[in-house]
């Protein structure tokens, strides 16, 4: 069975590491790249008003490496932020975020459904006002249900994301390494992954047995969507989060039902 691992560079090695060591042949496809929006005088005013918030929400380590070095660019002290708690997307979000002596809440499932099941959001009726480290495109769900509860909202647009061009050259490669009907398991962490992957496969008329590994329950639904306008099947596995264990305990309560 072929498993592509579509997580981006910094972040792939270790599942797939844990995925051969399971046995599966695993070929790289990031399908996400994170570049940095340039620091601008829209985030610097944003920054400046970053005190007057309750929480932040920081939705990826790369949030955090570029959320922080404009934190420093903008002329505030992490000390000046002392009262505002912190809500990490997920544990990755928040390993990055105790390099810098935060300590922050993290939601069961790692998605804009999950962070918003958590105390701090759901149970306070205190938060007027939460600032959110994000990607271009990124968390829109989320941002509009606190909206829709009266919270006012900073919204920092970080970074981009984009497929790696290098991606686009290995996909004819991978392509050849499937055989007719094979199983074919692909992780979709995002909407934005699965676009990406939509756009790659128009180029190709592809006969494998897909089984798609996808982040949450709004993610599934999506995918779900898709499946009347391709011409192949495909098998949809939910995932809770994005851990080797996670998702090699899902590959294998799938294949012992099939």
């Amino acid at each position: 069975m072929l498993f592509i691992n579509t997580r981006p560079d910094e972040r792939a090695s270790a599942l797939t590491q844990a995925l051969d060591q399971a046995g599966y042949q695993v070929e790289a496809l990031p399908l996400l790249e994170l570049v940095a929006e340039p620091f601008s005088n829209v985030l610097q005013q944003l920054y400046l008003e970053l005190r007057q918030v309750q929480a932040i929400v920081v939705v990826s380590p790369t949030a955090v490496e570029v959320g922080m070095r404009y934190l420093q660019q903008a002329g505030i002290a992490l000390d000046q932020l002392k009262h505002i708690q912190w809500i990490a997307v997920g544990k990755a979000t928040a390993q990055a975020l105790t390099r810098f002596d935060i300590q922050s809440f993290v939601p069961e499932v790692e998605t804009s459904e999950g962070m918003l099941q958590l105390p701090i959001l759901k149970q306070q009726t205190d938060l007027k006002k939460i600032a959110f480290w994000r990607g271009l495109g990124g968390r829109q769900f989320m941002m509009q249900q606190l909206q829709q509860q009266g919270v006012e909202i900073l919204n920092f647009v970080l970074y981009h994301r984009q497929c790696p061009k290098q991606s686009f050259a290995a996909f004819p490669e991978i392509v050849k390494k499937i055989s007719l009907n094979q199983p074919v398991v692909v992780l979709i962490s995002s909407e934005a992954s699965w676009n990406y992957w939509q756009q790659l496969c128009t180029q190709y008329q592809l006969t494998a047995q897909w089984i798609y590994l996808v982040l949450g329950t709004r993610l599934l639904q999506l995918v779900r969507r898709s499946q009347p306008q391709t011409t192949a099947s495909f098998n949809i596995i939910q995932l809770e989060n994005l851990s080797a264990s996670e998702i090699i305990q899902r590959m294998s309560d799938w294949q012992g039902h099939v």
